[in-house]
């Protein structure tokens, strides 16, 4: 056991993510950071995650302009860090090294420190060109293992079991953790992290993880965990016992629950074991005044309404009792004691319950919520349970993928399709997400067990692996904009970037923005520019109102392709007057941020489009007309 251990302070990014939907203003952010530069943490990630999509979605903030602000005021004092999926960064596509190359140079230009890079599948083909990037222009590479279980599978009935079937053998072990981990730090990885993303890792887990990887690797080796099934401060206490170097943690007002554990209970428990976490605790209470003003204007900006939060942090007899039980249970390495002790103090402090659900279902919580959600958009929440049942068996075909964004969502998203498609009397696998396909076909990278080529077939039209090829990558329109004065979408190296990665948001984002820009220096002319594309609008909807009527007097038979399940439109690939046949795709449906082709069920000739790109539309929602 080490005599120091190093802090990295979440909240700023995890902590806002995982518990206030990522939706802090710079406003908000800029409050604290005064306090942050006395609170003297190893590091700070503020970047990363869902950070730059959440800012530009639902702030119009620059995402750039929000690493740079931040670095500016904390300088040097705390390595600024940012997380990112590897090859895809923080999308749902392999990028080019081109891409990649400079990413990493405008992030460390930008005052980013430590980029902590993970794939979703654990292939560590998919982490190389981000580690060799942030290492050349001056960053430290964090590489982490993603941990995840094997999924509970059924037992084999008797009569299975008498025809020879066996239950599958483990394929997360400690051996495939530590394989994993000995890889990334032969390519040059500073850093390695243990990341529990669903906070499943137990304490007995993680402290052999620790000091196995401590006996093999000579880097640091840091602890990332949730709190949601209840394990997460009882691990960081077991890692810490077992020698880690750095745990993430987050200020008071923003942790446990889907958070990480809390500072402050970590603090403790170190001045108890003789440990240094050095950290200035009075700036970190300044901070968390700052914090739990914050926390309620985002709980009624974000969802309407106070959540349970903790108790004021102060110490009493009962409290000292609960954590000299856990300092000497570590000790001891009495891991059930343990867990007793650390659940004890965050109960007494009032942080929530451990999620019964998604402990014993053995998911994160947020692929859990967001099943939810998907089900209660549908009306079908009664298929949820059968949902469940299904995403062991929808994650082996897959390849067995670990369960963290974006594979737990695409993994959840067709369990939930299954489980529509069961319902409705078809078979299985009828509907499937563009995502979901590329996983099965290889666009994400090698699964941790090879895909049955049959199933590939039934998914895919194919049987072997395709991987992913970035030389077929093609960079996204950067049109000039009209409405802004003529310039580009994009005008510089960061906002095309922004355009790479984010797409859709970063389109509307950046629009925004330059139609501002040009309104503020020619307001009179864009007024007036406003009122005519106001009425030239105006005039087209008028025709299109028209049109219906016309063409119901004409008595032509249309058939209307429908929306299967509620989203939006972000692709439509017909214009009135082609010709379609069956089966043909014509529109692209977001649901879930998973993407689904939609085919014509008819053949003939597009008589109308019902949607626009952008629209959102209800299951059953009429899409196209074809006659």
């Amino acid at each position: 056991m080490a005599k120091s251990l190093k802090i990295r302070d979440l909240t700023l990014r995890d902590g806002q993510q995982s518990s206030f939907a990522t939706r802090m203003t710079q406003e908000q952010i800029n409050r604290c950071i005064p306090y942050y530069k006395d609170a003297g943490f190893f590091a700070m990630e503020v970047w990363g995650g869902a950070v730059p999509d959440s800012v530009m979605r639902y702030l119009g903030e620059n995402p750039w302009t929000r690493l740079e602000t931040i670095h500016q005021q904390i300088g040097d004092i705390s390595k600024l860090t940012a997380l990112s999926r590897g090859r895809n960064l923080f999308g749902y596509a392999p990028y080019t090294d081109e891409i990649i190359d400079g990413f990493c140079r405008n992030s460390i230009e930008s005052g980013l420190g430590i980029m902590r890079i993970f794939d979703a599948l654990n292939d560590v083909d998919n982490v190389k060109s981000t580690i060799k990037y942030v290492k050349q222009y001056g960053g430290i590479a964090d590489c982490a293992v993603c941990y995840t279980v094997d999924p509970k599978y059924p037992e084999p009935t008797f009569f299975q079991r008498l025809l020879g079937k066996k239950a599958p053998k483990p394929i997360f072990t400690d051996e495939y953790f530590l394989s994993k981990a000995k890889q990334m730090a032969d390519l040059g990885a500073d850093m390695i992290t243990i990341k529990d993303m669903s906070g499943l890792i137990l304490p007995q887990r993680i402290s052999k993880l620790v000091k196995l990887f401590k006996q093999h690797i000579n880097v640091p080796i840091d602890f990332h965990t949730h709190s949601t099934p209840g394990y997460g401060l009882a691990s960081v206490f077991a890692a810490i016992t077992a020698g880690v170097d750095v745990v993430d943690t987050n200020c008071w007002w923003f942790a446990g629950g889907t958070g990480a554990p809390a500072l402050e209970l970590v603090y403790v428990f170190c001045q108890k074991m003789g440990i240094d976490i050095g950290v200035n605790m009075e700036a970190v209470a300044k901070i968390n005044e700052q914090l739990k003003v914050i926390r309620k204007e985002l709980e009624l900006s974000v969802f309407g309404a106070e959540k349970p939060r903790p108790n004021r942090f102060a110490f009493s007899e009962t409290a000292d009792k609960y954590f000299d039980e856990a300092v000497a249970a570590a000790k001891a390495e009495d891991f059930d004691k343990l867990l007793e002790a650390s659940q004890k103090i965050e109960a007494y402090f009032g942080f929530p319950a451990p999620d019964k659900l998604v402990q014993q279902a053995e998911i994160p919580g947020g692929m859990y919520s967001n099943m939810v959600a998907q089900l209660k958009q549908l009306k079908s929440e009664d298929i949820l349970p059968r949902a469940m049942e299904l995403i062991p068996s929808v994650r082996m075909a897959a390849g067995l993928p670990p369960l963290v964004t974006p594979t737990s969502q695409i993994v959840g998203a067709q369990a939930v399709n299954c489980a529509m498609d069961e319902k409705a009397g078809r078979e299985m696998y009828t509907n499937k997400s563009s995502q979901f396909i590329g996983l099965v076909k290889g666009d994400y990278g090698h699964t941790p067990v090879k895909i049955d080529p049959e199933f590939r077939f039934k998914i895919c039209g194919f049987r072997e692996e395709i991987p992913y090829d970035t030389s077929k990558y093609k960079m996204q329109p950067n049109p000039e904009l009209p409405e802004a004065g003529g310039v580009k979408l994009a005008e510089n190296e960061k906002e095309v970037l922004l355009l790479e990665l984010f797409p859709l948001v970063a389109k509307n984002f950046l629009t925004n923005q330059k139609k501002k820009a040009y309104e503020a220096t020619q307001a009179a002319q864009a007024a007036k520019e406003a009122e005519k594309a106001a009425a030239e609008q105006k005039a087209a909807e008028e025709a299109a109102a028209a049109a219906p009527t016309a063409n119901a007097n004409a008595a032509i038979v249309a058939n209307t392709v429908n929306a299967p399940l509620p989203g939006r439109i972000i692709d439509i690939m017909v214009k009135v007057g082609d010709e379609v046949k069956v089966g043909q795709p014509i529109i692209v449906l977001e649901a879930m941020k998973m993407e689904n082709t939609i085919p014509s069920d008819y053949a003939g000739k597009v008589r109308q489009v019902l949607v626009s790109v952008g629209d959102a539309v209800s299951a059953s929602a009429p899409l196209v007309e074809i006659e």
